[in-house]
Order: C-alpha cells, then structure tokens, then sequence
C-alpha cells in the first residue's frame, strides 16, 4: 500500500486541532498526507470561523475565537506542504479493515448535492481525529425550538455571526459553559445566567486538590480567567449546584424552570424558579465521535474512549488515534497527542526531542482532564427531572415513559434489544443525540455506537461509490475564497 516511492501514506481523518497537528507532523516525518474534513474550512469546531479568507476577518470575528494565533501556524503548515493534500467536504461514510490495512470511503462535496464524488483511500495507516460533540441531558421541553446544544450556539456565533436569542439561559456542566456565555454576550446577547450542575463541593473536589498541578497548565487557567472577566463585566450571574429541569412555551422557548440539585444531580424540591427567556443553551459534557474507530475494530475503553498506548496507537495496529475521540481534554491536549500520532503513524523517531516535547505537553494536560471528570463528571440523579412523557430521542419521539415501559414488557435492559423495541435510535442521527441519555436510563453499557454506515447517504451515493474511476477535484493549498484551484485527477479504490 506504500507510494512508488516507498513513502507511508497517512489518512488523517478530522482537521480540528489534533488532526491538524497530525498531519503536519506526519508530513514532516516523511509521509503522503491525506487530510480529510467534512467541513468546508479548517478548524473543527474549536476554531469554527466564518467562511471568507482568514485574512478578511474583522475584530468582532477575532474577538470569539480562541488561540487564534495556535490555529494559524498548523492551518498554513497544513496547507503550503507539498505532501498534503488536504480535502474539505469529505465525508467518511464507512470504514473497513481489511488484511492488508484500512480503506476509507468518502464522499466529497456538499452534503445536499446529488452528485458528489466518491473516493476510496487504502492508506498505509489512519489517524482517527474526528472529534466530538455536545452531550445534552433531556429534560421535559427541550425539544421546543430555541433549545440548543451549546455547541451549537457557539458554531452559530463563530462561524455564521448569528445569535440563537435576545435572552439566553446557558446551562449543563463543564467549563465549556464559560466561553458560550463570553462568546453570545460578545454577540450582544444578554446572557440571563450560567448554571453549573455540579455543586461547590464537587468542584472543590474536582479542583482544589494539589493545585501545583494544575499550574502546567497554565494557559489553561488563564484562559479561564479572561472568560471570567467577562462575566464579571456583563454582569452575568454563575450559579452552581443548579439546572434548567424543563422549558416552556408554544411555539418556542419563552420560560425554563431551574432548580437547586443535590450532590448526585437529584432536582431539590422547593427550589423551582421560572426564568423568563427566549433561548436555552445546553451541554452536559462532550461524547466522543467513535462511528470510524469502531468500524475500524478498535477497542474502546469503558469511559467510550478509542483505547490508545503512549504513541496514541490503538489495538489496530494501522489506526492511531487523537484528540477527543481518546478523552476529554481540550485543545492543548488535542494539539500534544495529533502530533504524537501523526510522528508515529508515520514511522518518526520516537526519540526526538520535539517527541519529548510532546509527550511532556501531552502529560501536563492530562491533569486538567481528570479534573474535569472529577469536578463535571454526571451523576445519575439527573433522571429524577424526567416525566413519563419527556421526548428523550427525538428523531422518533420516542419517550421516557416508552422505554421504561419497553423495558418492563421485555424484561431487557440491552441497548440493542429496547432499540428495537423502542425505536430509540432508530432515527436520522442513528442515536448519536440520544445514545447516552438511553444507556443512562437503562443503567447498561452504551452499545449504539456500532454502524457499518458512519452518516446517512443516498443510495445513488452508494451506486456511484462502485465506480473505479470517480473524479474529484482536490482542495490542496487553497482556503474559502482564494481564486485558484487544482485540476481534476482520477483516484482508484
């Protein structure tokens, strides 16, 4: 599978921070690139900006975004190296192993466009970076409109310069809540309140402990710190140990309920407030994208993490993985372990000294993500905010009633059994929203993770990807806007 000239060929999949890192270092060790995003810039989601050039940005664009200046270093790197091709709008569908290494299947163009090109890779490794997104918690009204992940909210404000409401409750647990809040109240929203679920003595749990530790991570703290200052400046008020239990209104989110919780997440009676808002912003941690790790046959840990060694290698002896898809533990970690991976699958000197560079960054964050999980991790009492008839997936309205009753009727608390009973699961996200909150409620491992198919695809996709002599045209060294591009070439299976 090697090129004619003996080089590996890497396939990096995902080009947010660790996949960028990764396919730069992989270039630099001496490989053939192939960087895939499905996205049409650069960036993943941390660095989620508007589509004009980079250089056309204003201050109020710069203002939101985070490390601006640790983004552009790899985005240049990635695209002016000659043995980078990097591709946006490429969706990886499936996945395969097979004896002699991996093959990807990808789909390159705009996802509503019936004629996108088919491309199959069969590199000599693959870096899994694919990411992930917002776990949110339901709650009764949360799929009204106006309700969305904060994720969401954050892409929305970066990318498209929208805000999602005039009057905005940001709600669920982690850190992650902070620059939402920064980010809407940059936008001219008026941020109503953030509500952290945990309370003051799981976060003093969580962050308190050994505190010289967390001082590796020092930009880390003074990052915070700034997102703080915001707060204090628009006057937004953060309460812990609080949640929104339910939202209200006809046609969209005019109210939410909030209430104290408990140490175990449980909603304390007596404590309920109605707050007057027009939008909801909710995220209770992130779950990792795992759809092409598995399909590649890689082990995932307990946690639904892609188990990794110290070279971020994962038990398939071809795939290397990165980022959040290995654990929660933001961009610098993303940044540490996409170049580990990328130096390795490569076949790079593990013994460098940049490779000790990394593995020394690699560990310093390591200590901020087991204090996130201390301090932010769900405890189980949050099912005490749901009623029989709370929507809990939402592409088949499939409620908490209905799978408790499923259960019941079937004696089966099997992931796989009540989603077939059920129905939850069964919908155009194939449990990627609701996979979490349904494993929760059934206290059973989350195993709707599999899918032969990693996104939905047109069965004229299907039939096109047969072909042995699709085209495509690639997007190497160029950004949204530039005026050039590359000429047609033929790729084979």
């Amino acid at each position: 599978m090697s090129t004619a000239a003996g080089r590996r060929h890497v396939a990096v999949v995902g080009a947010g921070p660790a996949g960028l890192a990764a396919a730069r270092a992989a270039a630099e060790a001496g490989a053939r690139v192939t960087l895939l995003d499905a996205a049409d810039q650069t960036g993943g989601q941390y660095w989620r900006h508007p589509a004009e050039p980079l250089d056309h940005l204003g201050p109020d664009d710069l203002s939101v975004q985070h490390g601006w200046r640790t983004y552009r270093a790899p985005d240049d790197a990635v695209r002016s190296h000659p043995s980078i091709d990097l591709v946006t709008g490429a969706q990886v569908w499936a996945a395969e192993q097979h004896d002699d290494g991996p093959r990807l299947h990808v789909l390159v163009g705009p996802p509503d466009d019936l004629d996108r090109d088919a491309l199959t890779l069969a590199p000599d490794a693959v870096v899994v970076a694919t990411g992930a997104h917002d776990r949110t918690l339901p709650f009764p009204g949360w799929d009204l409109p106006g309700v969305t992940t904060a994720g969401a909210a954050q892409a929305l404000a970066k990318g498209d310069r929208v805000a999602v409401g005039g009057r905005v409750v940001v709600a669920g647990s982690g850190p992650f809540l902070l620059p939402v809040a920064a980010t809407l109240a940059t936008r001219g929203t008026s941020v109503v309140e953030v509500l952290e679920a945990s309370g003051a003595r799981a976060l003093a749990r969580g962050w308190l402990p050994s505190p010289w530790r967390v001082t590796r991570s020092a930009g880390k703290l003074i990052e915070l710190a700034g997102y703080a200052s915001t707060q204090l400046r628009h006057r937004i008020p953060y309460r812990v140990g609080s949640a929104v239990v339910a939202a209200h209104g006809t046609t969209r989110v005019e109210a939410v309920t909030v209430a104290r919780l408990d140490g175990g997440w449980t909603p304390v009676r007596g404590t309920e407030r109605t707050v007057e808002a027009d939008a909801v912003c909710v995220s209770h941690g992130f779950t990792p994208r795992l759809e092409v790790a598995i399909a590649l046959g890689t082990r995932i840990t307990p946690a639904r993490f892609v188990a990794v060694d110290d070279r971020q290698r994962t038990s398939n002896a071809h795939v290397w993985a990165a980022g959040e898809t290995t654990g929660i533990g933001g961009v610098d970690a993303a940044l540490a372990e996409g170049w580990l991976a990328g130096h390795d699958a490569a076949g790079g000197d593990p013994d460098t000294a940049d490779a000790r560079r990394a593995v020394h960054r690699r560990q310093a964050t390591r200590e901020i993500a087991a204090r996130l999980a201390r301090a932010h991790g769900i405890r189980p009492g949050w099912v005490g905010w749901l009623s029989d008839d709370t929507i809990v997936c939402r592409c088949e309205e499939v409620t908490a009633g209905r799978l408790r009753e499923t259960v019941a009727l079937t004696a089966s608390t099997d992931p796989v059994s009540v989603k077939l009973t059920s129905r939850a699961g069964l919908g155009i996200c194939q449990g990627r929203m609701c996979s979490p909150a349904v494993s929760s409620l059934l206290g059973a491992p989350d195993a709707l993770e599999a899918r032969p198919v990693v996104t939905p695809v047109r069965l004229g996709d299907l039939a096109r990807a047969g072909s042995p002599t699709t085209k495509r045209t690639t997007s190497h060294g160029t950004r949204p806007g530039d005026e050039h591009s590359t000429p047609e070439r033929k790729d084979t299976p």
